[in-house]
């Protein structure tokens, strides 16, 4: 298979490295502007192209666009007129979104998008526990963690979180949401105040609370910031039958047992893979399933955790939550 990578940065290596392990044969045409990163690629024995329009002269079976998110509006179009099946990183813009659909139809080529936490088993778990509950719950989610700590090897100010259009607080509602959205209901009302509390040099508000109601009745609170100096992450899910909490690690989401009135705790990896570049709760096996479906939604047809037209949704929300 010849796979192309659009853009070498540190999702673009994840993407190379995860693919290896279900086809060692695999070559890759990696595509970036940064003359470092040709250099990098060549180093690491890659074909490597400043210029996309010279890599789509190669024979391509898959594309994965790994540019930073505000670029993928100008690429994956060229991709797909090109007919080639896509995977996108997370998008933080809905622009290009309806051609996508269009000529992604007229080319009968499959787009992919990344919907990370819907593979991780943690998530999984909760869905499965919150689907079987009748009455309505409440849940307390907070994310949160200090801008310049996300990519501490540069300045946040070369980093698109930095930005006001991708700016971190978008991202993490755009990581988060999906995953919110499938397991406890379509939102019918959000209500969101917002501040910046830092002397980050940023132009946008780096703290948020929004509160959520469902369409079944759920209610939820969504604390996000960049702020926070210890990186967290913090669920509560309460109702009359459940009672779960999670600190966004491995061994971190506990369950309580009712009958037995004891807490018991999930492990969602025996054979976790982790890379040491990334925060503890950051695994590898999450991004290794998304790309397992991805091959499967191209070859046999089978449907996707996430799609473009769910991704419209909430990134709808989220515009609704920054005018708030």
């Amino acid at each position: 298979m010849k796979v192309l990578v659009v853009g070498y940065g540190s999702m673009g290596r994840r993407r190379i490295r995860l693919y290896k392990q279900l086809d060692k044969d695999a070559q890759f045409i990696c595509v970036d502007s940064n003359t470092n990163r040709i250099k990098q690629i060549k180093d690491d024995g890659y074909n490597a192209f400043v210029d996309l329009s010279d890599a789509l002269k190669e024979k391509i079976d898959f594309a994965f666009v790994c540019t930073s998110p505000l670029s993928h509006a100008a690429i994956i179009p060229i991709l797909l007129q090109n007919k080639i099946n896509t995977f996108t990183e997370i998008n933080l813009s809905s622009i290009n979104y309806d051609l996508m659909i269009k000529l992604a139809k007229e080319n009968d080529v499959k787009i992919f998008l990344s919907s990370t936490m819907l593979y991780k088993n943690q998530i999984k778990k909760i869905n499965e526990l919150v689907q079987k509950e009748t009455q309505p719950l409440s849940y307390i989610y907070h994310i949160g963690q200090y801008l310049p700590d996300w990519h501490p090897w540069e300045s946040y100010k070369d980093f698109f979180v930095g930005k006001k259009e991708s700016n971190g607080c978008r991202e993490i509602y755009a990581i988060q949401l999906p995953w919110i959205v499938d397991t406890f209901g379509e939102i019918v009302k959000l209500n969101s105040v917002s501040q910046k509390s830092t002397n980050l040099e940023i132009d946008y508000d780096d703290s948020y609370i929004t509160t959520f109601e469902h369409k079944n009745g759920n209610k939820g609170v969504f604390v996000v910031d960049v702020v926070s100096r210890i990186a967290t992450t913090y669920l509560e899910i309460i109702g009359e039958n459940i009672h779960i909490t999670w600190d966004g690690s491995n061994d971190g989401l506990k369950i309580y047992n009712i009958a037995e009135k004891k807490v018991e705790s999930f492990t969602a990896y025996e054979n976790l893979q982790h890379n040491d570049n990334y925060a503890v709760n950051i695994v590898e096996n999450t991004y290794l399933d998304e790309i397992k479906d991805f091959i499967s939604y191209v070859k046999n047809n089978t449907e996707p955790k996430w799609s473009i037209q769910k991704d419209l949704y909430v990134l709808n929300l989220i515009d609704k939550i920054e005018k708030k």
